[in-house]
């Protein structure tokens, strides 16, 4: 692959529709009935959905912002039974922005090696790193690990194709070819147009993508800024993705406009009904007590959103 370095044969990829259905193919190939999969979260509301679908059980591993949304060795040796089958990885991440280090990525990849454990590692925010932060892909940092892990990614992000809907997954010969085998009963194949369009995508230079990074990189700042700075709100930097996950814990028993918010879900409905801005609350993520913001989007109109949400908190 030009971009991570790993070194794959046609045999070990599978064009999908989008990378939704990489990774519910993935899950359907790899998982039995009650098998676990160890999911960190926050998680990316597909994942338990997908790996429930595939008869899997999710396992929920909780991580929050005092140690930058990331997992650690002993909560994966914690969760880890005679059941789990995989784990899912993911950096850059959908909701946090939270990117774990190359040394990180290692030492998770060959704890998986020793227990023998698949990674499902979905990459899809790759190039979207700022500051220090730097993408590691797993396999290129374990190489032994390559029979047990399964790389997910899509031009949805990195190349702003969402509506094209083409992604796809990377992993050994069987595993795609018993994946293969399902897409074609499924969807078949992904449409011809979107595919001649992905591959411009992927085999283009990337000029466009460093502009786009540089922005959101501006903007990152930006909506942290305002969103820490209320009274109640804890906002890490992110360094990567394209969201913040802040924490609101210090405003839910509030009263705001003669409403009162007990939860992030009930929060989200009154910043929606008040100032007519859309948020995520941290319950679709499993982490109850926070939000969901994109930056993806105009200076301007991110600076009146996240400036409504904090007047409409610091209110009384």
């Amino acid at each position: 692959m030009r971009d991570s370095g790993y070194a794959v044969s046609a045999s070990q990829v599978l064009v999908t529709n989008g990378g939704k259905q990489a990774l519910y193919n993935t899950f359907a190939a790899l998982l039995d009935p009650g098998d676990e999969a160890l999911l960190p979260a926050p998680y990316w509301t597909t994942y338990p959905e997908s790996i429930r679908l595939a008869g899997g059980v999710p396992v929920e591993i909780a991580t929050d912002e005092t140690t930058g949304f990331r997992v650690s060795i002993a909560q994966l040796d914690a969760a880890l039974t005679a059941r789990t089958k995989l784990l899912v990885f993911v950096s850059p991440s959908n909701p946090t922005g939270a990117v774990y280090s190359p040394a990180e990525v290692e030492a998770i990849g060959r704890w998986a090696v020793e227990h023998g454990i698949w990674v499902i590692t979905d990459e899809i925010y790759e190039h979207l790193v700022y500051g220090d932060a730097t993408f590691a892909s797993m396999p290129t940092m374990v190489p032994e690990i390559a029979d047990r892990c399964v790389v997910v990614n899509g031009v949805a992000k990195t190349y702003a194709m969402t509506g094209w809907r083409v992604g796809w997954m990377i992993g050994p010969s069987d595993v795609v070819k018993a994946a293969t085998n399902l897409q074609s009963h499924s969807t078949s194949n992904v449409a011809n147009i979107s595919q001649v369009a992905a591959l411009a995508a992927i085999s283009g230079d990337l000029t466009a993508v460093a502009q786009m990074r540089t922005a959101f990189d501006r903007r990152r700042h930006l909506i942290t800024g305002i969103l820490d700075g209320i009274d109640g709100v804890t906002c890490p930097l992110p360094e990567g993705a394209f969201y913040v996950y802040p924490s609101v814990k210090g405003i839910l028993g509030r009263t705001i406009r003669g409403r009162v918010a007990d939860s992030s879900a009930e929060l989200a409905s009154i910043i929606l009904d008040e100032v007519e801005v859309a948020v995520v609350p941290g319950e679709a993520f499993g982490t109850p007590g926070y939000l969901r913001l994109s930056y993806a989007l105009g200076d301007a109109d991110l600076i009146e959103g996240a400036t409504r949400i904090a007047n409409l908190l610091s209110e009384g």
